[in-house]
């Protein structure tokens, strides 16, 4: 798959790395450390293949079964490994991009350590209405809690390009700038990018309320 490619079939087969408070959002760049046995060997087989994973979310209650199948959300974020580096104790650091929002169908027999699911490719829906007034909310409100940390304004001109359409805007904001892990969960969970939208901006000016 190339580097700004998404995954083409309607169904996918892709093996998951589920997580307690992390994220995967399309149209973002998310590092993670893999010490794991079971997921050394998930990153070392998907690296091998297409570097495709899935970043699933666990339900809360996960840890009496966390060496088994604990039930994840069934939508996850999918994307590919952009960068890895293997250390000498096995580790490795990746850096996952993300490609797509996927609804997780049926975990699939399998041999390996990690597990393996069918899961379908889930669309944006467009927004119906005008969002330029709630880009430019998400924009104020970006820069304000940069403001509030002390660090520069120029960090917006990557995170929320002018040229960038509405449904990366939201999502990039949300994994930049909201620490949530249900909200984000939800987030990712909502396809209608002016329900998206609404809901990041509501949430960033809440936390600039809190931090200002």
């Amino acid at each position: 798959m190339g580097d700004s490619a998404a995954p083409a079939a309607a169904t996918l087969v892709l093996p998951i790395f589920p997580l307690p408070e992390v994220t995967l959002f399309p149209h973002t760049f998310l590092p993670l450390h893999i010490f794991e046995a079971r997921y050394r060997a998930m990153v070392a087989d998907a690296l091998a293949r297409d570097r495709r994973l899935a970043v699933a979310r666990l339900e809360p209650g996960y840890e009496s079964t966390y060496d088994g199948r604990p039930p994840v959300r069934a939508v996850a974020g999918a994307g590919e490994i952009v960068n890895w580096e293997r250390q000498s104790s096995g580790r490795y650091n990746i850096l996952v991009k993300g490609l797509c929002r996927v609804r997780i169908e049926r975990e699939l027999p399998a041999d390996t350590l990690y597990r393996m699911v069918n899961a379908q490719r889930l669309e944006d829906v467009p927004a119906a209405d005008a969002v330029d007034p709630l880009i430019a909310r998400i924009r104020a409100a970006c820069g304000r809690l940069l403001d509030a940390l002390e660090r520069p304004r120029t960090v917006l001109d990557g995170v929320l390009g002018k040229d960038q359409p509405p449904a990366m805007i939201a999502d990039r904001a949300a994994a930049a700038f909201l620490p949530d892990a249900t909200l984000r969960q939800e987030l990712l969970e909502t396809l209608a990018v002016d329900a998206r939208l609404h809901r990041v901006s509501a949430a960033l000016e809440a936390l600039v309320d809190e931090l200002t």
